[in-house]
């Protein structure tokens, strides 16, 4: 059931950070690979800051949208705008 509701958090992460963040469309698909590897990537930046949003459903999704949000603009850094 974890995995699950990881999932749906880097599903909501994902998509969260692609509207915040306009650069090239990524899909459904890519954008929940971008919120997955974006909450860890937000947990571990967090994490080593020592920052805190708190705990809960919401701030899972704002800490994994965060770093879906970092993910988005290296991506766009590489790769470039289509």
């Amino acid at each position: 059931m974890e995995i699950v509701v990881a999932i749906l958090i880097g599903v909501a992460a994902g998509w969260l950070g692609s509207v915040i963040y306009k650069g090239s469309g990524l899909g459904f698909i890519g954008n929940m690979v971008v919120g997955l590897i974006g909450s860890v990537v937000g947990y571990w930046l967090f994490g080593k800051l020592g920052i805190s949003l708190g705990t809960g459903l919401l701030s899972a999704i704002l800490t994994g949208a965060i770093g879906a949000i970092i993910i988005l603009f290296l991506l766009n850094l590489i790769i470039g705008k289509k």
